[in-house]
């Protein structure tokens, strides 16, 4: 039976990442900048909403992505940033009703994906370490993501999350280190785009930040492999097992090629699309 990282003592903490759209102000369809090219519906600006978009802050066209082959749409995921936002000073009104308001509520998502990124990778790195020292380190730093994603939407934006961001990287690298055969110290972004890779052992390598897309993993061993920030697109997981892979996220899945051979890291879920 594979360890769920996140069925320990932070499990409570995982609903919390869990997309909720019916809580939401349709945020993903309007602060963020799409591009056609990227299998969105159409090029748009940051603050714009999709032409998509209902009154109700429901996509028009949800039940239809697929067959539209709106890849972007398809893959994109908010890890709960969205509803969050909604409901933080939800009695001040969202950004259709108050638009005055609506730039620092498109900002504090912005900031709350993040926070909600790496709660994610430090709830999964909490299970990678025995040691004491550095759990206790994990433990603390989720701590100050709870307290920062707590805050009300102006102070949030005035605490800034460089110095949490630069600390939970350091300790993620830290982590990386003790379970991959590479030396994250000497290891440089690197491009893989389209490389075939097709049943290749890639035991504890590290991937992090790299380029994958396209590339062909089926078949390939990827015990403790690394994939923090690494871009996925179209990349081939077809009859692959990536149960015991690390740092992956629902959208890196979302926007990769698998099939129901695919086995997934505990915590995530096979894509609709698939």
């Amino acid at each position: 039976m594979e360890q769920n990282p996140f069925g320990g003592k932070y499990s409570c903490l995982i609903k919390d990442l869990e997309p909720d759209c019916e809580k939401c102000s349709g945020l993903c369809c309007v602060a963020l900048y799409c591009a056609k090219t990227d299998g969105f519906p159409a090029d748009k600006g940051a603050g714009t909403p999709c032409q998509y978009l209902s009154p109700d802050f429901r996509c028009g066209i949800h039940a239809d992505l697929k067959d539209r082959k709106m890849s972007g749409c398809l893959a994109y995921e908010c890890l709960g940033a969205g509803q969050k936002t909604t409901q933080i000073d939800s009695s001040g009104g969202d950004w259709k009703t108050d638009p005055g308001r609506a730039e620092t509520i498109f900002q504090t998502f912005s900031v709350l994906f993040q926070l909600h990124q790496i709660l994610w990778y430090l709830i999964e790195a909490a299970s990678l370490t025995s040691d004491e020292k550095t759990a206790a380190a994990v433990d603390a730093l989720i701590r100050e993501n709870q307290q920062m994603t707590q805050l009300p939407h102006g102070s949030l934006l005035k605490a800034g999350i460089a110095g949490h961001k630069s600390k939970a990287n350091n300790l993620l690298k830290k982590i990386i280190g003790s379970i991959s055969a590479e030396d994250p110290a000497s290891r440089q972004k690197a491009d893989f785009f389209g490389k075939n890779f097709r049943k290749t052992n890639l035991d504890r390598k590290d991937f992090s930040m790299s380029l994958l897309i396209a590339a062909d993993l089926e078949g390939c061993s990827l015990d403790r492999t690394v994939f923090l920030g690494a871009d996925l697109r179209d990349a081939n997981l077809k009859n692959t097992d990536l149960s015991r892979s690390v740092f992956l996220t629902q959208m890196q899945i979302n926007s990769a090629k698998g099939n129901r051979n695919t086995r997934l890291p505990a915590g995530l879920r096979r894509p609709s699309a698939w």
